[in-house]
Order: C-alpha cells, then structure tokens, then sequence
C-alpha cells in the first residue's frame, strides 16, 4: 500500500513536471520543468527486483541528463543575449532543437529509446512513448527550425520504419513504432499545434488498444502471442488489426490523422509528404506480414485462460471499437451532418 501511494505521488509530481516546462514563460523555467520530471520519473522506472529495468532506468537518466546539460548550456547562452526569454538565434537553435530531439528519442539521437523500452514494464513503456513526449513537443515548436526538421522527420520515418523489421521483442517494435510516429508528430507541427495534438491524440489511443492486451496477458514476445491468444481468436484478431490501424493501413482509424496531415501538409511541401508515405510503407508492410502469419499459422488451443479484469475489459472493447471503427464512424457522421 505504501509502496502503490509513493508511485502514485510521484506520477502527480511527473505530470506537474510537463504543466510546468509546458506553461513556463522563459526557457530556465521550461528546463526546471524537465528536470522535476525526470527526477520523479526515475523511480517508477527503478525496480530492485529486476535487473533488466534498474539498467533501463540508469540508461534513461543518463542520456536525459546529457540532453538537460546540453539544454541548460543553450540557456545561459542565451541569458547574455535575451535575457532567458524564448528568443534565439540560429547559431544555438540546432544544439537547442537537438537536446529536445534527444529527451523525445527521435532520430538521429533514437538508439536510447528501444534499448530503454526492453527493460520496462508496459506501463512504464505506455508513459514513455506518450506522456514523456508533450513537454519537448511544446518547446520544439518555440524554435521550430525547418531545414533542420525536415531532415529530422525523414531520419525518424525511415529509423523507424527500418528498425522495425525482424524485432521479435514487442517493446523494441513499439519503439520504433514511436519513433515512427515521432516524425509525423513532427510533421504536424509545420502545420499547427492543433493538428500535432489531434495526431499524439489519436497514436495514444491506438497505442493503449495494444498495450491493455500486452499487459492483461503479459506479453513480451511474438511468440507468446500465439500462445496466449490461441484459444481467443477475436481477441488475436482485434489485437492485428490494431498493429495494422497503428500503421495507418486504411480503412482503420489509424488512417485518419495520417489522412489529415497529408491533406493539410501536401499544399506547402509535397516532397516531404510523399516521402514520409514511401517510407510508412515499410512499416505497413512488416505488419502485414506478421498479421497474415498470426491468422494463418495453426496454434494448438489451451484450455484454460486468465481471467479478464472486468474494468480493462469494457476499457479494451471501446478502444478496440474506437481504433478499428473510428474513420468509418467520422465518415458516416460526415456524410449524415
């Protein structure tokens, strides 16, 4: 009991860390921010049990420390100038846009991030591909570089479209999943501020449809999917077609908010768009492979099953419905309205 209130205090002092770096009015304040994150961050990863995620979570501190430390030097080089204000100059925006980059896992500043995942359990991984990406998005978009970003949001689609193929460890696939997705947040953000939390909206439901399943059956492996799912073939099925709308694979709601951004982004940059498409499809394709394994490979059945927790249930078959019916639904709605 102790143990479960200290983890929930420090998960309130997490989320006030990002409010703070996200409502700051100065750089410093936006740094303090961050660091009140990471310090309360570092012991939900920390598990003494387990070597595997005690080794994550010093990992972890140490490249977000490297990136603050990198942050902090833009300040107070800034401080001379500017007065900690959120004005800059070109000469500090690539070190300030990169220490961003790094505390987000994006590329080329990724290889932290799947080896991080690998040691985590999924709902310290679910916080670290979702939560722990807002404050470095907020701030990345005071000093958005463009020249600088675009070559950004090609590496992360490619990394993370590349990386993917042959994982058979899900956390490293969902990490370059992330990194992926990284580069279409991105992307949003050459847009507006609306569109980028429209997309992290929707990649967090989609990410949670997958991992409630994961975590319900824990389940690291590809292997042990069809082990723990064989006896539940709507279950296996829902949990493909999420990969698959993950992807952005039409008609799936995971299409949706890739369907938004190519619209929106084709008008200014069409090259940029066409090629983080070509490059989408990589990861479209590797999916695809694994779903037509997982529904044509024969699994023999067991006979017994762990039992559904009645609230993760309901949870899953909404955000099922949501994730496989959503773009369906809006189009429908569109057309009656």
């Amino acid at each position: 009991m102790t143990n479960n209130l200290t983890k929930f205090m420090f998960l309130i002092i997490l989320i006030m860390g990002s409010i703070i770096s996200i409502s700051s009015n100065s750089w410093l304040g936006a740094w303090m921010g961050l660091e009140i994150n990471l310090l309360s961050f570092i012991p939900l990863l920390t598990n003494l049990k387990s070597l595997t995620s005690t080794e994550s979570s010093l990992k972890y501190f140490i490249v977000q420390a490297l990136a603050s430390t990198s942050l902090l030097f833009v300040i107070l080089m800034m401080s001379f100038y500017h007065n900690f204000s959120f004005n800059y100059n070109n000469y500090l925006n690539i070190i300030l846009n990169s220490a961003l980059l790094m505390k987000m896992g994006a590329a080329p500043f990724h290889s932290w991030f799947p080896e991080v995942m690998e040691g985590l359990n999924w709902v310290m991984s679910f916080i670290l591909m979702t939560w722990q990406k807002i404050a470095p998005m907020v701030l990345i978009s005071y000093c958005l570089m463009n020249e600088f970003i675009f070559f950004i949001i090609i590496l992360s689609v490619f990394i993370g479209s590349i990386g993917g193929f042959n994982q058979t460890n899900l956390r490293s696939l969902m990490a370059y999943s992330s990194i992926n997705h990284l580069g279409w947040m991105l992307s949003s953000l050459l847009i507006s501020m609306n569109y980028w939390l429209m997309y992290f909206m929707f990649y967090t439901m989609l990410s949670l449809s997958i991992i409630i399943l994961f975590y319900q059956f824990n389940i690291f492996y590809f292997s042990q999917i069809f082990s723990s799912l064989s006896n539940n073939p709507i279950l296996k099925f829902s949990l493909f077609c999420n990969f698959l709308s993950l992807g952005g694979l039409p008609p799936f709601t995971g299409f949706l908010p890739k369907w938004i951004i190519i619209q929106n982004l084709s008008m200014s940059n069409l090259t940029l768009v066409v090629i983080m498409v070509i490059l989408t499809l990589i990861t479209l394709f590797f999916y695809i492979r694994l779903t037509y394994s997982a529904f044509l490979i024969h699994s023999a059945q067991i006979s017994w099953n762990k039992n559904w927790e009645p609230k993760i249930y309901s949870l899953n078959i909404i955000l099922n419905f949501l994730s496989l019916f959503g773009l369906i639904t809006v189009i429908l709605l569109y057309t009656i309205y």
